[in-house]
């Protein structure tokens, strides 16, 4: 999990090659930011703190070319929205006390969309490894990950031409930062379907109380069958 850098890749092809049943997860921040981001100015390097820790930004290209090769077979993301005034502030002379991770789930389609739209990977490989992929890790295809007779009718309508601006200001996330603040995206979710049930419409959450089930999970399935 949370695969960081192209040594880390490198040791995953290598077992994967040898025919072990081993996966990598890798995580936006790790597509997108980098050291770099650690050394902003004014103690806003501390937004940053995460753990794997960010790498310099030499690493993004091997990270894109493991989800494109299937050496990584999925991006997740790890949700942790401490804010920055009054939670990360608290490691001010001491780092050891800034709360460790980021948040960052309500833009992982997009980012990795962005993706798609600068080449690193494909569409149908940017739906395996966001959607399809985690399905059959966790046991839970056919149920969900598929569009088919008897799935669950998870469904996601994405305007792939929608460009817009990631920032705290617009996002739905209770924290007052954002991660990517200022970033430029092509494409955007319009619509979320939850068996059926819409739960975004035009960008706003209509989902209400009481819809989620428990889903218990299954055996990893192969994930190329």
């Amino acid at each position: 999990m949370h695969v960081s850098a192209e040594e880390a890749v490198a040791e995953l092809a290598q077992a994967r090659d040898k025919g072990l049943p081993v996966f990598g997860e890798t995580c936006p921040q790790y597509l997108f930011l980098s050291t770099d981001n650690l050394a902003e100015p004014d103690f806003a390097g501390a937004k940053y703190v995460c753990s794997t820790p960010l790498r310099p930004s030499e690493h993004q290209a091997a990270l894109w070319r493991a989800l494109r090769t299937d050496d990584l077979q999925v991006v997740s993301t790890d949700h942790c929205p401490f804010c920055f005034s009054g939670q990360k502030e608290l490691g001010r002379g001491d780092f050891s006390k800034i709360p460790n991770g980021m948040p960052g789930v309500e833009n992982r389609m997009d980012l990795l969309h962005q993706g798609v739209v600068d080449g690193h990977i494909t569409r149908r490989r940017w739906i395996d490894i966001a959607c399809a992929s985690p399905a059959r890790m966790f046991g839970l295809y056919p149920k969900k990950g598929t569009i088919a007779p008897g799935a669950d009718a998870d469904i996601v309508i994405y305007d792939p031409h929608a460009e817009h601006v990631i920032s705290a200001e617009t996002h739905h996330m209770n924290v007052d930062y954002s991660a990517y603040e200022g970033k430029r995206i092509t494409g955007r979710v319009e619509t979320v379907l939850s068996r059926g049930e819409p739960v975004v419409n035009g960008g706003r959450f209509t989902g209400r109380a009481g819809h989620g089930q428990y889903v218990p999970r299954g055996v990893c399935q192969h994930l190329n069958s």
